[in-house]
């Protein structure tokens, strides 16, 4: 059971990172959200209008359809065709005619054909269903530009977790920075006079800023995946994975730099997963992670 949880804190993971921001502008998230004698255990809504720069709201307001976007997730041990029409007929009566619909079903045991048939026939251009199994790692989709797009965007089973980081990119800045200058100083003695003026100073800062973000997303930049199964940490370009079943416990560590992580103990030793650094709760990422080892134990 805590598997069919686990995606629906994904999905919720998602959409307070706005990641799924190319489907919508999801404003407000509800938990337990009953519709008729229907509870999805999380229920989205948003719109297609632009927030940000008042040149964006004008051109959103100009342009951009007015729809409300509604975005529900349901669990299941296994759906029936039945199911599968209930909530759709359930979600079109309750909103309205105009709204579009983004539903992700989830369900434990492998798909059967009359489940994978519903939903693929799903024929409502204003609502777009998205179907996983747990067991079987099959993905069905409604074959209408909707479900479509919600299967480009939505991650049932796996989030992705990463953060600016501002000490490290300048980190990165100033060793270009300075590899810049040492190249000009280099010209200049080389016999290359004025080549050390404002405008090469500036022209040096560009450089910088560009490489430097470059260095820093090969050597520096942290990002975190999680599923069901494990985990896959980068640094740069240096991934260490592992799974919930390699290991026995967990706990908060905060390291000499007051960082946060959450260190994952194995017969081989200890992992450090670095929740501040990619911008994750600690509270529910701890909460999630012992779950995920106790239920891999």
């Amino acid at each position: 059971m805590y598997e069919l949880d686990f995606a629906v804190d994904m999905v919720e993971e998602q959409l307070v990172k706005g990641n799924l921001r190319w489907l919508a502008n999801f404003s407000e998230i509800h938990k337990e959200y009953k519709v008729g004698d229907i509870t999805f255990p999380l229920y989205a809504f948003g719109s297609l209008q632009e927030k940000g720069f008042f040149l964006s709201k004008i051109f959103s307001a100009l342009v951009t359809p007015r729809y409300k976007v509604h975005l529900l997730i349901y669990t299941e041990q296994s759906f029936d065709p039945k199911l599968v029409r209930k909530l759709v007929l359930a979600c079109k009566n309750k909103f309205g005619s105009e709204d579009w619909i983004f539903l992700g079903l989830v369900q434990r045991e492998t798909f059967q054909k009359a489940v994978r048939d519903a939903v693929a026939n799903i024929a409502d251009k204003n609502v777009g269903v998205v179907a996983y199994s747990l067991a079987s790692k099959e993905m069905v989709v409604s074959g209408n530009i909707l479900g479509r797009g919600l299967a480009k965007q939505l991650r049932l089973t796996e989030a992705k977790f990463e953060a600016f980081d501002l000490p490290n990119y300048l980190k990165s800045f100033t060793i270009t920075f300075f590899s810049v200058v040492l190249i000009l100083v280099f010209l200049m003695l080389s016999g290359f006079q004025n080549i050390i003026n404002p405008l090469s100073l500036l022209i040096a800062i560009i450089i910088s800023l560009v490489l430097g973000y470059h260095l820093y997303k090969n050597r520096y930049h942290v990002s975190l995946s999680l599923d069901g199964r494990g985990f896959q940490l980068w640094e740069g370009k240096n991934l260490k994975e592992g799974k919930w079943t390699d290991f026995s416990d967990v706990a908060i560590y905060v390291t000499p730099q007051r960082e946060t992580c959450l260190r994952l103990y194995s017969k081989n030793g200890s992992v450090d997963l670095p929740l501040s650094r990619v911008g994750l709760s600690r509270k529910e990422a701890y909460r999630v992670i012992k779950q995920l080892i106790k239920e891999g134990g």
